[in-house]
């Protein structure tokens, strides 16, 4: 079966040959003969062969094209008949009929290549011909772009790229076709850049043999286009033809000669031509466009122009004698830009390019193309060897080309071909790695670089556009090649920004800055500015002038926001997304495995670095980070180099401690240079004293310095450098060059760029000579003499100066080579020079000036500029870093931040639009999220602080706050924004707290806050909770309610519809205020305060605090707002309140103790800090700190306190039931019953604790350290406890509280505001004796001795179910509490003595007055008294008077207080009944445990002094009540106690200090008138006690009788048995004092006691006494019960008994309750000998006779101090003395005994041994 493509084939030669038949016949009206017509022939020869074949692929691709391409090179065919062939080309192209692996393949695309370029045809019309052009282009488009157009070679691609740019500059074309070749030349150059990777870097001298051939001028492509005139048509032509090269040639005829275009060369000669009219005169002849014009330059200037840009094309020119030169092809002078020759790689590129030949093709008579191949009529062979596929040389020179047509200064470039160059680099750029590919990278760094910052300055806004876009593929991509050009860039960008130039274009400036911010957004871009400029000791700041600039340029001049403004901040921006998004995801990639690999990575990439972590954060960096780094290693990798590293650094990623010194050093450098230049001796001098230069003077390292920085001011350089003084200085500056294989004329020009000769000769003399000397050395004396290099040296200057100086040019003509050469006749050493080397001289400094420093301007200074741009770029100072990004994200974002924060503050305010307020708010985020994750406080307080100002909270008075807030969106954002980033990120917010808290207190005055945050808890409330918001009432601020009626009833109704309320878009507003502030969540910030930081921690409660009562200004309830949010932020870190404790705790002591009225803030406080111990108390290591804290209640001013003690009361009972099992301590019990009295019974706290906590003079004298260390451990380890607690928070590294506190600082830090006394408060707290606080209590009354104070009844009541849950509760008795528990069941029975009636009837003047409301002292802001002017919202403060009644004492009330006394009765009774078996267990478990420490008794003697007696005290106590059933039931308990079981095993001592502890001063307080009202039931009341006493005496009369004090006891119950008697107005007690008497007589007589054998009369002293006692109130017992009394002889047992009594001190009875001065007795008391163990007597047989203090003052000594708990009652009996003490007499009798002076006289207590 036959190919189809054969099929296709013919069918295309049928065409073609068709339209040349139809076509002959139309013109010449002949058939034309096949075998005559070449073309024909060819055709039917293909056709023949064809038929033969069954495969197209049999047939060589060149046989099946040749007739067709012969047709479109004939110049014979018409514009038609070529098209036909054209198409047909482009047919067997796009259906891949050639086979690109034949080995024919090649050929045959090259003769298309070279047909269609040179095709030719005889014109007709434009339209018809622009057909025909066009079909060249798609041909040409499509042998490229197809795989078989792989096999062309460098020059065919030339050419076809050649023949597009013809068409596309060629202006009399139609733009149509114009741009249809533009859009060729875009595909074109994007596939043969999108194959550079595919060729590799030829070797230098192949190169140069390649470019022979290819050197593409922007004319076109010059010889290549001029084709011989071939003989082989036997027709003359007779019609206009189109030439190769894609131009129309046509004969020069008077009308047409104008509109030859310079570069169309006519190949055929005119006598051979005829010219149709008709055709000549209507048609418009496109020729090859202006690209030839300049094109013939000599080669040697080929040579020296590779590197410049001198090579443009012009517009088309008219003139008939430019275009006969240039036909010639003679050479015309061009202006030349700037050649750098000193740069190592262009320099190279430069000299490998060889002469470049124009005849190669010029004398064969048949057309041979430039790459050898021959065309002759019949047949095409190849000369030479095979066709190699075009590579990187014709890159390299259409790369060139391109560059060439962007030069601004080429006159011949217009602005299209301008626009046009840059589209094509933007798409090379677009679609090729330039970088790795030496030749083309040598390109970019001179003349690409150097058009585009050129182009910048242009006004043409498209070519200014096209070439910041080409700049950003540059940099983007090469910066690391381009350093310095990338710094000029930066620098133009920042002019055309800053410009204040009218013409500048708005539009330009938003360009700029739209490319700084796409230059940006670059992977790490801005961190490498940082890393390679601003840490660069000779390069500009490029970073912070850039951040400056932005910054500057965000904030609108005029006030209003427009796009520069905008794209400024957005600029600033880049810098905070990319280190935002780098933060991300360090959080996010921080997992191990990652970083493994990362570091893999990283060490095959980078060899030198082998610690992958962030240099400024310690932390790992992400892969992710690594890969735009790992990017730009792939090519170093591939070269196979170790990336270079600039020699300032220590590494490739230098860490920022590194940079820091870099900068520092940059800030002496830059400095020491700035006075270098004004002088230079001053700048040396400068930078040695900062150790930047060695002293003295180092010459070498100032040289070097003086080359390496180019900031210096050349002249300055030329003056220090050739002063006499420095003659070494020189030497070491000429050695810093290196002249070796330098002409010359180069070393000289080197030279002299680096300084400003002066203009003195005999300097310019010296300097010269010792650069001669140098370069005559290192080159090997090429010369005869140094002196003859020293007269070359300088004719060069003065050939320099010849050439280029304008004034010496306008006096003489210039000088020529021959009169160069003439002048250096014979001067080396008598001979001549190499006429060669002086030729090359001649012409170099001719074509090019040596530029001396600070000496021209314009064009020739930016050359001077850019050539030591360049050779600074070639030196290793051009290394540039590539880092990984977020490399230095710390380092960039402290230098950015207050910028950007400034700018999006101002942005954000001045701006109404939602997009850029949304921009701001993230950007405002963003920020926020980078400086948590650095924990940069100062930047977050900085924000928030912002931020607050945005809310207007702080700034809006308080009456229009919800109206404004709510109206105004942009404040309702930032306080969300506030808000949530408060939330996230609180954890570094220091200062800014403050903000907040002032924020949050405007929104509760404004009553914006939700409800949940006012409900605060109370203990008084029914429902648990009270409101911190005052209610809203009718009345005004101290009005009284019924006033307030009165003015609301006589208000007219205008005034009250006016009154009615706020409009409905007020409401609305303040509806939507509060729907935000809702959504801002403000209690998070207390719930959430758990997760803090401690240092934030704190930070927020300083803010809390701050808001305290000091100056005037405060308002009460902001106070109590913010105590209420400090106390829960308290609750919330429960788990490490130790670390904040010492804060609260001093502020709680300032608010309660300082206070001097009470009011709504110190309730508060009170409660809270209850609230705080009732949730601490479970914390075993604050436990003890919070109790102790409670004693602050007791150093508040006693006025104040009792205000608030309903609170306390209520508060300590809910403490008591959820703690009580968590009090272990004796101390903290003793604190809590100290409250529990003062709260309930109204007494005064004990002395110590008045003293304040601010007093610094506070009694310690006494403490030492060891004492406190034992008594209070918990002070002792705060220091420690701190840092242990901290401990849990170490990874926020933040230090302890603010505030010092030392084991010994106690006192001043308030931790405990105790003197000497105040350590032994616990321990000398027994029941029945007063602390040593007080005056020292008479232990022989029945009262406690305390100071009784006002009691509120409620309270009372609480306290005393408090202490009945504790001792109904067998679990909370302990051996800690039980002595203190006694105590304080008596201090409330006297407290409810009598109801407590006394007191209530003088306290009800003590209410607190119920219209007196929260204090404010001053009105807040301007709003003068306006301030919630709304009708007084105060609430009435609670009263706590009783039940807030006011006349007479209720009914109720006596209920309730006879309640409470009988509930004492019954606590006393179980007590005293349960004592021994609790202390029983106590001792037995203690033997169980065997703990060290106090050992816990269950003697009698023991419960006698903890328990029993003073319970019976108490009791007894209640029998002296005015209220008679009171005293009934009490005598009642009374005498059941005494009559227990348990007191059986008393013993004497015991029983006598129950008489003197109980019984006796209960008979003596009887005696009193107690309740005048009720005679008949005191008459009852004084019986029963005589009768108890009597019972009691009678029952334990054996154990009394042992007493030594015996005697003593009887005279003074005979002695109450007297005053009873007259005691009474009835008969009830002279009948039963007499019976009761007579019953003990009796009893005592039968006992024989008063019986004696000594004495005379058988009786003792005893009776006497007894007797002569009686006998004063009842003269006639005796006669009555001893009528025949025999008086038995004296015996001397009864006399050893009854010895006399002890003396009693004569006193005067002194008021009861009050010790009093004693006289110290005769024989001192003394401890009775006893056979007790030493510990049950109350002072040790050891100690010295002691005489009774006559007042004990609070500051007792500490030896007389025992353990608190070992502590028993301290009796001493007044009327107990030993009779024989050594060396004392007897004291003689009879004694008068006063039962009050027993009461009054007591000593004071002694303490007992342990």
């Amino acid at each position: 079966m036959v190919d189809k493509n054969i099929y296709i084939v013919q069918g295309e030669i049928c065409t073609v040959v068709g339209a040349i038949k139809r076509n002959s016949r139309w013109n010449t009206h002949t058939l034309l003969d096949e075998e005559q017509d070449p073309l024909l022939n060819n055709f039917s020869h293909l056709k023949e062969i064809l038929n033969n074949m069954k495969e197209l692929s049999d047939v060589e691709p060149n046989i099946f094209l040749r007739p067709f391409l012969e047709v479109v090179r004939s110049e014979d065919t018409t514009g038609p008949i070529t098209g036909l062939a054209l198409t047909s080309v482009n047919k067997f192209l796009s259906y891949g009929l050639i086979d690109a692996n034949h080995e024919a393949a090649a050929e045959a695309i090259e003769n298309m290549a070279d047909a269609v370029t040179h095709a030719r045809f005889v014109g007709t019309d434009p339209a018809s011909d622009e057909v025909v052009l066009m079909k060249i282009l798609q041909v040409l488009r499509t042998l490229l772009l197809t795989p078989v157009g792989a096999h062309l070679t460098n020059e065919s691609v030339c050419e076809i790229m050649q023949s597009c740019f013809r068409i596309c500059f060629e202006m009399r074309l139609s733009e149509l076709l114009r741009k249809s070749a533009e859009h060729t030349l875009v595909d074109m150059v994007q596939l043969l850049f999108s194959r550079l990777p595919q060729f590799k870097e030829e070797a230098k001298s192949f190169v140069g043999a390649n470019m022979k051939k290819l050197k593409m001028r922007a004319g076109g492509m010059s010889e290549s286009s001029k084709w011989k005139k071939q003989k082989r048509s036997p027709h003359p032509p007779r019609h206009m033809v189109r030439s190769a090269s894609g131009g129309l040639e046509q004969v020069p005829t008077t009308t047409l000669s104008n509109n030859l275009l310079s570069g169309g060369v006519p190949f055929i000669e005119q006598d051979s031509l005829s010219v149709s009219d008709s055709v000549a005169s209507s048609m418009s002849i496109p020729t090859d466009s202006g690209l030839d014009t300049c094109s013939k330059a000599t080669s040697r200037e080929d040579l020296t122009d590779l590197d410049q840009s001198s090579s443009a094309a012009t517009t088309p020119s008219t003139e008939p004698g430019r275009l006969y030169t240039q036909s010639e092809g003679r050479q015309v002078e061009h202006a030349q830009s700037a050649s750098v020759e000193s740069i190592p790689e262009v320099l190279e590129d430069g000299e490998s390019v060889t002469e470049h030949s124009d005849s190669a093709s010029l004398h064969d008579m048949d057309y041979v193309n430039p790459r050898g191949v021959r065309f002759t009529p019949q047949q095409t062979q190849r000369d030479g060897a095979a066709l190699i596929p075009y590579s990187l040389p014709c890159l390299r020179e259409l790369f060139r080309f391109l560059i060439s047509l962007t030069n601004p200064h080429d006159r011949h470039n217009t602005d299209a071909m301008m626009h046009m160059g840059l589209q094509l680099l933007t798409v090379a750029l677009e679609a090729a790695h330039i970088a790795p590919y030496q030749s083309l990278l040598g390109l970019v760094k001179d003349e690409l670089c150097r058009h585009l910052f050129q182009l910048l300055s242009v006004d043409r806004m498209n070519l200014y556009a096209a070439s910041i876009r080409a700049c950003f593929l540059l940099f983007e991509s090469m910066r690391g090649h381009l350093k310095f050009q990338l710094e000029m860039y930066l620098k133009k960008l920042m002019d055309i920004i800053t410009s204040e130039n009218m013409k500048m274009l708005y539009e330009m400036k938003e360009m700029a800055l739209e490319a700084l911010v796409q230059l940006s957004r670059i992977p790490s871009f801005v961190t490498e500015l940082y890393i390679n400029y601003d840490c660069d000791f000779y390069c500009s700041n490029l970073f912070e002038d850039l951040t400056k600039l932005l910054s500057k340029n965000a904030f609108p001049v005029s006030g209003q926001l427009y796009t520069t403004h905008l794209l400024s901040l957005e600029a600033l921006l880049t810098v905070i997304d990319s280190t935002e998004a780098h933060c991300q995801a360090k959080v996010l990639n921080s997992s191990a495995q990652q970083d493994q690999s990362a570091e893999m990575v990283l060490a095959e990439g980078e060899g030198s670095t082998n610690d992958r972590t962030d240099t400024t954060t310690g932390m790992p960096i992400p892969l992710i980070h690594l890969v735009y780094f790992l990017e730009n290693c792939i090519f170093i990798l591939a070269e196979k180099k170790e990336p270079k590293k600039p020699q300032r650094f220590s590494s490739c990623l230098p860490d920022s401690q590194e940079l820091l010194d870099i900068r520092n050093k940059k800030k002496l450098l830059n400095s020491g240079t700035e006075q270098f230049n004004q002088k230079p001796k001053k700048g040396i001098q400068f930078l040695q004293e900062k150790g930047l230069l060695s002293s003295p003077m180092d010459n070498n390292e100032v040289a070097q310095w003086l080359r390496e920085n180019p900031r210096l001011d050349k002249k300055q350089i030329g003056e220090f450098i050739s002063d006499r003084k420095y003659m070494e200085l020189l030497d070491s500056f000429v050695n810093t060059f290196t002249f070796r294989g330098l002409r010359i004329d180069e070393a000289l020009r080197l030279y002299l760029e680096a300084f400003r000769l002066p203009g003195e000769a005999p300097v310019i003399h010296r300097l010269l000579e010792t650069f001669t000397d140098t370069w005559h050395k290192v080159n090997g004396s090429p010369f005869m003499t140094n002196d003859a290099g020293f007269a070359l040296a300088y004719a060069v200057i003065m050939l320099n100066t010849d050439q280029h100086n304008n004034n010496v040019r306008k006096q003489n003509i210039p000088m020529t080579i021959e009169q160069f050469k003439k002048n250096l006749k014979g001067v080396n050493g008598n001979t001549d020079f190499d006429q060669d080397m002086l030729e090359d001289i001649y012409n170099a400094i001719k074509n090019e000036e040596i530029v001396m420093p600070d000496e021209q301007s314009g064009l020739v200074k930016e050359n001077y500029v850019w050539s030591v741009l360049l050779h600074r770029g070639a030196t290793s100072e051009g290394v540039f870093l590539h880092v990984p990004a977020g490399s230095y994200d710390h380092d960039l974002f402290t230098m950015t931040w207050g910028p950007t924060i400034a700018a999006l503050s101002y942005v954000f305010d001045k701006s109404q639009d939602d997009t850029i307020i949304q921009k701001a708010i993230a950007g405002f985020r963003k920020c926020a999220m980078i400086s948590a994750h650095y924990g940069f406080s100062d930047v977050f307080d900085n924000l928030i602080i912002s931020l607050c100002k945005f809310t207007i909270l702080s700034s809006e008075s308080v009456e229009n706050l919800p109206t404004v807030f709510g109206s105004n969106g942009k404040a309702q954002i930032a306080a969300k924004t506030m808000f949530h980033l408060a939330h996230r990120h609180g954890d570094i917010l220091r200062e800014g707290w403050k903000n907040i808290m002032d924020s949050m207190l405007q929104l509760f005055r404004a009553e914006l806050l939700p409800k949940a945050m006012l409900e605060v808890e109370d203990f008084v409330e029914p429902n648990g909770t009270i409101s911190l918001q005052r209610e809203e009432t009718p009345s005004n601020r101290g009005e009284s309610a019924v006033l307030s009626f009165v003015n609301w009833l006589t208000l007219s109704g205008a005034e009250q519809s006016g009154q009615r309320g706020p409009s409905t878009e007020n409401q609305e507003a303040k509806q939507a205020a509060m729907l935000c502030i809702k959504q801002c969540d403000p209690e998070k910030l207390i719930t959430e305060s758990k997760f803090l930081q401690l240092e934030s921690l704190q930070e927020l409660m300083k803010a809390l605090i701050s808001v305290t009562p000091d100056e005037e200004t405060y308002d009460e309830e902001d106070a109590a707002f913010c105590l209420e949010m400090l106390l829960r932020i308290v609750m919330e870190n429960r788990d490490r309140v130790s670390c904040v404790w010492q804060t609260v705790r001093d502020h709680l002591c300032h608010l309660c103790v300082q206070a001097t009225e009470s009011c709504f803030l110190v309730e508060r406080a009170v409660v809270g800090l209850i609230r705080l111990a009732i949730r601490l108390l479970r914390r075993e290591d604050i436990s003890s700190q919070v109790l102790l804290s409670l004693r602050l209640l007791l150093m508040m001013k006693p006025h104040v306190l009792a205000r608030v003690s309903r609170e306390v009361a209520y508060g300590l009972h809910e403490l008591l039931k959820t703690n009580a099992a968590n009090i272990h301590c004796t101390d903290d019990w003793f604190t809590l019953f100290s409250l529990i009295e003062c709260i309930g019974a109204g007494i005064k706290p004990p002395a110590s604790f008045k003293v304040t906590s601010t007093t610094p003079d506070i009694d310690t004298g006494a403490q030492s350290d060891s004492e406190l260390s034992f008594h209070h451990p918990s002070e002792v380890s705060l220091d420690r406890g701190y840092t242990s607690d901290s401990e849990v928070y170490t990874e926020h590294g933040k230090s302890r509280m603010p505030r010092s506190v030392t084991d010994v600082d106690v006192t001043s830090s308030g931790w405990l505001v105790v003197g000497k006394d105040d350590l032994d408060i616990s321990k000398v707290a027994a029941p029945g004796s007063k602390t040593l606080l007080n005056p020292l209590v008479n232990q022989y009354s029945l009262t406690l001795g305390q100071d009784m104070g006002f009691h509120d009844t409620k309270s009372l009541i609480k306290c005393v179910e408090s202490l009945s849950f504790i001792v109904r509760d067998a679990a909370h008795v302990t051996p800690e509490n039980f002595e203190l528990c006694v105590k304080a069941i008596r201090v409330f029975v006297e407290a409810s003595l009598n109801g407590g009636y006394r007191t209530y009837e003088k306290k009800k003047n003590h209410k607190y007055d119920s219209q007196k409301s929260r204090v404010r002292r001053k009105p807040r802001d301007k709003e003068g008294a306006s301030r919630r002017a709304k009708a007084s919202s105060q609430r009435p403060s609670r009263s706590h008077s009783d039940d807030e009644e006011d006349e007479g004492v209720p009914a109720s009330y006596h209920m309730v207080s006879l309640q409470v006394s009988q509930d004492l009765l019954d606590l006393m009774h179980t007590l005293h009944t349960r004592a021994s078996s609790i202390y029983s267990s106590w001792a037995e478990e203690q033997r169980r445990l065997e703990p060290a420490g106090k050992k816990i008794e269950a003697d009698s003697q023991t419960l006698w002094t903890s328990c029993w007696c003073p319970l019976l005290q108490g009791i007894a106590w209640l029998c002296c009540d005015a209220r008679r059933l009171v005293r009934m039931q009490a005598l009642t308990y009374l005498q059941r106690a005494l009559l227990v079981h348990d007191l059986q095993t008393l013993d004497a001592v015991e029983w006598e200090s129950c008489f003197n502890k109980v019984l006796f001063p209960l008979l003596t307080k009887l005696l009193d008138n107690i309740s005048p009202a009720d005679v008949c039931g005191m008459e009852e009341t004084r019986m029963r006690a005589c009768t108890l006493l009597s019972k009691v005496f009678l029952q334990h009369l054996s154990p009394l009788l042992s007493l030594s004090t015996f005697a003593a006891l009887w005279l003074t119950i005979l002695d109450f048995m007297d005053k009873y008697m007259h005691a009474g107005s009835s008969d009830l007690l002279l009948e039963a004092i007499p019976e009761s008497l007579k019953n003990m007589l009796l009893v005592m007589d039968t006992a024989g006691i008063f019986h004696s054998a000594d004495s005379r009369t058988g009786y003792s002293d005893l009776w006497e006494i007894t007797w002569e006692r009686i006998d004063c109130f009842l003269p006639n017992l005796r006669e009555e019960l001893f009528k025949q009394t025999v008086i038995p002889q004296p015996g001397t047992a009864s006399i050893k008994l009854v010895q006399p009594a002890a003396p009693c001190p004569p006193a005067s009875p002194p008021p009861a309750q009050a010790p009093s001065p004693v006289p110290v007795p005769a024989a001192p008391t003394e401890p009775k000998t006893s056979s007790r163990p030493v510990s049950s007597s109350p002072v040790p047989p050891s100690t010295p006779p002691m005489p009774t203090p006559v007042k004990m003052s609070p500051q007792i000594s500490s030896p007389l101090i025992q353990s608190p708990t070992s502590q028993s009652p301290l009796i001493l009996q007044p009327l107990a003395s030993h009779l024989q003490v050594g060396g004392v007499p007897p004291m003689s009798l009879p004694i008068i005994l006063n039962p009050a002076l027993i009461e009054a006289s007591c000593p004071a207590p002694r303490p007992q041994p342990h």
